[in-house]
């Protein structure tokens, strides 16, 4: 079933208005008709509303809201995920694999061994993009919420705004014990706010994990393999899925 996001504001009684550009994707792409139903979500109270399409107008698809499937389908901690800027396009696929796996937010890190550099320009348009990747994913995994995908900031900056979450992790190839870093994943409780932090290909200077323990980010290892940046991050979060898949919030 086709899912869609509308404003909190388009639900209204039992009728559902979807405006936009996704008129011209259900009319002209899918070809879906009067009667047919699709699953829409408002991004905010978790829920998915099934309706039923009434008309296909030229600006506006109106629909009758069927009923409200209230299983909560986020997991019950926000992760935020703080990437280093890879090469190449490759975080087109990490947003599109951790929105998938449950991500909150994805924050673009421009890190000291960062081979990439964006100017104000490129950062616009790249961000453009980013955000339509991170809603395609939002909607082909069914999410109640399209994860927000921040401008791209430095290290330090990101090391400011991670300073209230909960819970900080840093993945760093100098980091032991793996049943450490077991424990600390495991005691994640739902509610909790998580940031993963994930270093570009060349990964984190010294002087980074420096400041990341200054400011109360623990180091932990993910294995005797070093993985690439785009494995990293998909690793981390689909350890935190399987450990809060389930738990009520």
């Amino acid at each position: 079933m086709y899912q869609f996001f509308v404003e909190p504001g388009a639900i209204a009684g039992n009728r559902v208005s979807i405006t936009g550009k996704d008129v011209n994707h259900i009319k002209n792409v899918l070809r879906m008709k009067e009667g047919e139903e699709i699953a829409v979500s408002n991004g905010v109270d978790g829920k998915e509303y099934r309706c039923g399409i009434l008309s296909l107008g030229e600006d506006e698809i109106l629909c009758e809201l069927r009923f409200v499937k209230e299983d909560a389908v986020e997991l019950p901690a926000k992760v935020y995920l703080f990437q280093g800027l890879p090469k190449a396009d490759k975080m087109e696929l990490i947003i599109q694999k951790a929105v998938e796996l449950g991500v909150y937010e994805v924050v673009p890190v421009a890190t000291k061994r960062a081979v990439v550099k964006l100017d104000a320009k490129k950062e616009k348009s790249k961000l453009a993009r980013w955000q339509s990747i991170a809603e395609a994913a939002a909607k082909q995994s069914k999410r109640a919420c399209i994860p927000q995908i921040a401008n791209v900031m430095t290290f330090k900056a990101a090391m400011q705004k991670a300073g209230e979450m909960d819970v900080k992790l840093i993945p760093y190839e100098m980091a032991e014990d793996m049943s450490y870093t077991r424990e600390v994943i495991r005691a994640i409780k739902p509610g909790q706010t998580v940031a993963v932090f994930i270093g570009p290909e060349g990964g984190f200077a010294e002087e980074e994990i420096a400041l990341a323990q200054d400011n109360g980010v623990t180091p932990v290892t993910l294995g005797k393999r070093i993985l690439r940046t785009e494995t990293a991050g998909m690793t981390v979060l689909s350890v935190l899925m399987y450990e809060l898949e389930g738990k009520e919030a």
